[in-house]
């Protein structure tokens, strides 16, 4: 299978927000048949109470860019675990979370199984995705919406609040300001 660019958003409103985010991005870094290539900065954002009652902690959000070929089930399941190691409960998924670990765009694939949705289905809906993600790809076409990622920001009806963070952490783990290899000079 040819490596393909994955988009992975990531967000926590418990606990200690910029650990569970730095944790989360440092162990992405790691996936096996894999490179970490981006990584946004943080935005902290107002909870968005559609399906789910995430509590009323505001959330720092972010995205990441890996290249893998990793099939995206596999992947899922990979995320899954990375937050039951980080303290995300199964059992409420729709609460308050350490962390959240989201398969945003897996190529320009388009999967629609039970358990496995990509494109993320409501990430044209959420200011909270699209900010760190413009950072990323800007010019990323949705391929069911056939929209880029510019075009989805500038039309989301999100009026929830996202401000980016400031200052910006610096991190233990090496994960910020990004993730691009160094050029030894």
């Amino acid at each position: 299978m040819a490596r393909e660019t994955v988009y992975i958003g990531f967000g926590s409103n418990v606990g200690d927000r910029v650990d569970f985010c730095d944790r989360a991005v440092t162990l992405l870094s790691l996936l096996p048949h894999s490179t970490l290539t981006g990584v946004s900065l943080l935005y902290e954002t107002e909870p968005v109470f559609d399906h789910a009652q995430p509590g009323d902690g505001w959330f720092l959000n972010g995205v990441v860019q890996v290249d893998t070929d990793i099939t995206p089930r596999s992947l899922m399941m990979v995320l899954r675990e990375i937050e039951r190691a980080l303290g995300r409960e199964d059992a409420h998924r729709a609460g308050p979370r350490t962390i959240d670990l989201d398969i945003l765009f897996y190529g320009d694939r388009v999967i629609e199984e039970p358990d496995l949705v990509v494109p993320h289905p409501r990430l044209h809906q959420r200011r909270f995705v699209l900010m760190p993600l413009s950072e990323l790809a800007p010019l990323l076409v949705h391929p069911v919406r056939q929209r880029s990622v510019n075009q989805m920001l500038a039309d989301v009806d999100d009026r929830s609040g996202v401000r980016l963070l400031f200052p910006q952490p610096s991190t233990r783990y090496g994960s910020r300001p990004g993730c691009s290899p160094h050029l030894d000079v």
